[in-house]
């Protein structure tokens, strides 16, 4: 038991440190993420990621890009932590008998850790989007502003800078929020989140299992780290972009602030149907490539840590199997 413990104590810390480099590496295509999951078919800002990262770069600077990191680079090691302490407890306990486990017992495995991790993703994610988003709002206004001034004075252009909004502060949300709506206001979006994560844990815990599996030389040997890696970078953008179309609805819900024009939602059914409505079935992946191109890295970061052995290194432990 106390192997055991140590073990998962090196894995938090591994969770913890590829969660950190990862933000770090793929933040700026999440914000890209969020801002074209935002806008509605009212009033398009941005047409691709790289649209997006450029008018981005050039309006709000280069850490333009990383706003909401901040709260990222925080939560994110809770984040890895209960996740990976809930999948390792979920597949300890189903394997008490002694057998190996079935894929339906992975996917329960899979699915208790999505379900314990939203205590942390729902508010990461709140204020994280609210930060990444308030850049497209603030250029959204500053052209509508131009057009409104380009059409009174007859089609002649002058050059008249827009008064800059105030940036929101993730702390300043945050209080915000305690105060008007309580606890729950941190966690709108709850269900949204939960339809999301739960079931990327169940698609990709048993699809990386299987596929790192694949690769091992022999029964009970380590797979080559090249293995790891790609498992870990395909079952990762593979569950990703299953799991997109409740990302898109779970981004709306939680978005605060609205563009002019664009749609309010009262619930998760509510947001499915007019996006569905008002802008068809392929709205449902916007910025799925986005999302895969985030994921796919973090999960190959992560496996590219385990591999090292970092946390083992530094608490004097043999390294374990990821």
């Amino acid at each position: 038991m106390a192997d055991k413990q140590i073990s998962l104590t090196a894995k938090l810390i591994n969770g913890g440190i590829a969660g950190l480099i990862g933000v770090t590496c793929v933040f700026p295509i999440d914000l890209a993420k969020t801002r074209l999951q935002n806008q509605q078919n009212g009033q398009r800002m941005y047409t691709s990621m790289s649209d997006c990262l450029i008018k981005t770069i050039r309006s709000e600077g280069y850490f333009g890009m990383y706003r909401g990191a901040a709260v990222n680079l925080t939560l994110v090691t809770p984040e890895k932590a209960i996740k990976l302490a809930a999948n390792d407890f979920f597949r300890y306990q189903l394997s008490k008998d002694g057998q190996k486990l079935t894929l339906l017992k992975e996917m329960l495995a899979g699915c208790g850790a999505g379900t314990c991790q939203v205590i942390v993703t729902t508010p990461m994610e709140m204020l994280k989007i609210q930060l990444q988003d308030a850049g497209r709002l603030a250029a959204q206004k500053k052209m509508l502003a131009a057009q409104a001034q380009l059409s009174a004075q007859g089609g002649t252009r002058r050059s008249v800078e827009a008064p800059a909004s105030p940036r929101p502060t993730a702390i300043q949300l945050t209080r915000d929020l305690l105060r008007s709506r309580g606890l729950a206001g941190l966690y709108k979006g709850l269900g949204a989140t939960l339809l999301r994560d739960v079931p990327f844990s169940i698609v990709y815990f048993p699809l990386f299992a299987n596929l790192n599996q694949l690769g091992q030389p022999a029964s009970g040997e380590k797979s080559p780290f090249y293995v790891s890696f790609l498992a870990g970078c395909v079952a990762g953008s593979t569950a990703a972009v299953a799991v997109n179309p409740c990302d898109v609805v779970k981004t709306r819900l939680q978005s605060l602030q609205r563009g002019v024009n664009e749609d309010t939602y009262s619930g998760f059914l509510d947001c499915a149907r007019k996006i569905l409505r008002n802008e068809g079935p392929s709205a449902f992946l916007k910025g799925a490539y986005c999302r895969a191109l985030v994921i796919a890295p973090l999960f190959g970061i992560a496996q590219v840590v385990y591999f090292l052995g970092i946390a083992e290194t530094l608490l004097g432990l043999p390294r374990t199997q990821p």
